[in-house]
Parts: structure tokens; C-alpha cells; sequence
């Protein structure tokens, strides 16, 4: 009887899927490889394969995954390959993507960056305030 329990729990764990529920606080950066659902609250960066956020949930920090599905509060960047924003979803920060749904109703304050779930290097070390200077090269038959 043991043995089957054990073989069944093998197999649950094989799915690759972890949930945080609604009453975790979770205070630190999250790194998994699994299937990630969250409905606490976390103070850090995750980084997952595939994250799914609640409704009541509240993320702190950068998002990187292949796949993101808010329906939460995020207050940080969100960089994945497919992303949903569902219209419960308020998004303070950058989202970056190969495809994007958004929801009527969902609200976003920050930048939408088509980037194959990269932010560019030149815009993520640009500071929302700093002026750009462009100066133009000189070339030799201006001498």
C-alpha cells in the first residue's frame, strides 16, 4: 500500500507545477523551473517557465518566464515570450513580448516593448527621466 502512494506521489510531482496560495508571503527572489501559480503576495523577482497570477495576488519585482498570465497587481517588469493580461490586471511597470493579449478593463502604466521577451539593453539601463544625446559622427570628407 505504501509502495503505490509513493509511485502516485512520484507522478504528481512529475507535473512540474508549484502553487503559492492566497494566505503566502513570500519575501526574496523565486527561481523555478516549473509551472508557477500565484495568489499570495511576494516582495522579489520570479523567474518560471510558465507563471499564472490570481486575482487577489500582488507581485513585487520583476516577472521572466516563457508564458505570463496577470490577473493581479505588478509592480516591477514583466518579460516573457506570451503574455495575457487579464482585466482585473494593473501592471506598474515595462512589459516585454513576442505576443500580447490585453483584456478590456486591464490596466498598464509602463512601456509595451515587442522584444521576443527581451527588454532591449539600450532602453532597460535608460532611466525614464534621462534626455538622449545623439551626436553625429564626423566622417572624413567633412575635414
Amino acid at each position: 500500500m505504501a509502495k503505490a502512494f509513493i509511485s502516485s506521489r512520484a507522478s504528481i510531482n512529475s507535473s512540474s507545477f508549484s502553487m503559492l496560495g492566497g494566505d503566502t508571503v513570500i519575501t526574496g527572489d523565486i527561481s523555478a523551473s516549473a509551472d508557477l501559480h500565484v495568489d499570495g503576495s511576494v516582495n522579489g523577482d520570479i523567474s518560471c517557465n510558465a507563471l499564472v497570477q490570481g486575482e487577489g495576488s500582488d507581485i513585487a519585482g520583476a516577472i521572466t518566464a516563457q508564458s505570463a498570465r496577470i490577473a493581479g497587481l505588478v509592480r516591477g517588469s514583466v518579460s516573457a515570450k506570451e503574455v495575457v493580461i487579464l482585466k482585473t490586471a494593473r501592471i506598474e511597470g515595462d512589459v516585454s513580448y513576442d505576443t500580447l493579449t490585453i483584456e478590456q478593463g486591464a490596466r498598464l502604466e509602463g512601456r509595451l516593448s515587442p522584444a521576443g521577451g527581451q527588454m532591449p539593453p539600450a532602453i532597460a539601463r535608460l532611466p525614464a527621466s534621462a534626455p538622449v544625446e545623439i551626436k553625429p559622427e564626423l566622417s572624413e570628407a567633412a575635414e
